[in-house]
C-alpha cells in the first residue's frame, strides 16, 4: 500500500440551519452533523468509518466529495485544494471521486436500462469516442462486477438488491476513479449477499488500485474490509488507528463500548469490565459541553464536562480524543 496521502481533511464542518418557529429574536440554531473533523486517507487503503446512526458518517462522506457544500474546513484531494472549487471546477475532479449509495433500490433511475445507468458517468464526461467503444466498456464492467451481459437492456426493477448494488459498483467504476466513498453499501442487503458484495469490493480494489472510504455501523464488516478504522461520535472523530490495533487495544470509552456490543470478534470475546454503552446519542443541535461523550461515559470526570479533548497520538498511528486515555 502506498503511504502517500490521497486525501487530507482539516477542520471540516457541516452545519445545517434549523428553522425557527419564532419570527424575531432568539439565537439561530444548527444541526452540527460534522463538527471539526481532521482526517487523512492513504492512497490504496480502505479507511473504515464507524459509529451509531446519526453520528454524521454519511454527511462526512458527502462533504468530502462536495456533494454537499461544507460549512468550514479544507479538503485536499490528490494534491489539489478543492475546498473552494465551484461546480464547474469540480467536474474535473468528479472522475476521480465516486460514491456508492446505501440503498440499491433508490440509487438507480427506474426509467433507465442497466447499460445507460452504467454509461451515464462516461457519457457525462465524454469518455467514449464511439458507440462501439461505449458498448465494449459497458459489457466489460458488467462482467467484472458479476452481471450477466445479456441483461444490459433490462431495468432496475428486474434485479435483486445484490444485483442492483453490483450495477451501482459498475457505474462507479466506469470512469476509472481513484477514490470511492462506500456509504453503507451492504446495510440494505441480506447477510448472505453482503459477503459477496464485500468480497467483490476487495477484489476490485486490488485490481484497480482503488482507495476506499467505507462507511458502516457494522463493526464486523468494517473489521474485515478496512486497513484503518476511524470511530465517529456526534460529528467528531474520537479514535483512529490501524484495524488490528484498534480492535485489540481500543482506548476511547466509546470505542470500547461499541466493541463490547459485538458478542465475539475473530474468536475473541471481550471482558465484562469493558464499559457498556447506555442512553441515546445527544442532539447534534445542542451537543454537550466539553467532551461530547461525557454524558454517556462511565469514566467521565468533572474536567470532561468542561474541556473538549483533541485528537492526540498515544501510540504510533493511534490517535484518541479523550482526556483520560493513556493516564
Amino acid at each position: 500500500m502506498n503511504t502517500e496521502n490521497i486525501l487530507e481533511v482539516r477542520g471540516l464542518r457541516k452545519w445545517f440551519p434549523v428553522k425557527s418557529s419564532h419570527l424575531f429574536g432568539g439565537e439561530k440554531k444548527y444541526v452540527k452533523a460534522v463538527d471539526g473533523v481532521d482526517l487523512t486517507v492513504r492512497s490504496g487503503e480502505t479507511l473504515g468509518i464507524v459509529g451509531e446512526s446519526g453520528c454524521g458518517k454519511s454527511t462526512l462522506g458527502r462533504s468530502i466529495l462536495k456533494l454537499i457544500t461544507p460549512t468550514e474546513g479544507s479538503i485536499l484531494f490528490d494534491g489539489r485544494d478543492i475546498t473552494n472549487f465551484s461546480d464547474k471546477e469540480m467536474r474535473s475532479v468528479r472522475r476521480d471521486m465516486q460514491i456508492m449509495f446505501q440503498d440499491p433500490y433508490a440509487s438507480l433511475n427506474p426509467r433507465m436500462t442497466v447499460a445507460d445507468i452504467i454509461a451515464e458517468p462516461m457519457d457525462t464526461m465524454k469518455l467514449c469516442p464511439s458507440r462501439e467503444a461505449r458498448l465494449r466498456r459497458i459489457v466489460e464492467l458488467m462482467e467484472t462486477c458479476g452481471i450477466n451481459k445479456a441483461f444490459l437492456n433490462r431495468y432496475p426493477h428486474e434485479f435483486s438488491g445484490g444485483q442492483r448494488q453490483r450495477i451501482g459498483i459498475a457505474r462507479a467504476l466506469s470512469v476509472n476513479p481513484k477514490l470511492i466513498v462506500c456509504d453503507e453499501p451492504v446495510s440494505a442487503l441480506d447477510v448472505s449477499i453482503q459477503s459477496q458484495i464485500i468480497n467483490l469490493l476487495v477484489e476490485l480494489q486490488k485490481q484497480y488500485k482503488l482507495t476506499l472510504i467505507f462507511i458502516s455501523h457494522d463493526l464486523g464488516v468494517v473489521e474485515y474490509i478496512s486497513d484503518r478504522v476511524a470511530v465517529m461520535y456526534l460529528g467528531k472523530i474520537v479514535e483512529i488507528a490501524d484495524k488490528a490495533e484498534l480492535f485489540s487495544n481500543p482506548l476511547h470509552p466509546y470505542t470500547q463500548a461499541l466493541l463490547k456490543s459485538i458478542p465475539e470478534i475473530g474468536g475473541k470475546k471481550f471482558e465484562d469490565e469493558r464499559p457498556t454503552l447506555e442512553g441515546d446519542i445527544p442532539s447534534p443541535v445542542n451537543p454537550p459541553s466539553g467532551c461530547t461523550f461525557h454524558t454517556r461515559c462511565p469514566a467521565a470526570c468533572e474536567q470532561c464536562s468542561k474541556e473538549a479533548p483533541q485528537l492526540r497520538e498515544l501510540a504510533p498511528g493511534h490517535f484518541v480524543s479523550c482526556l483520560r486515555a493513556g493516564s
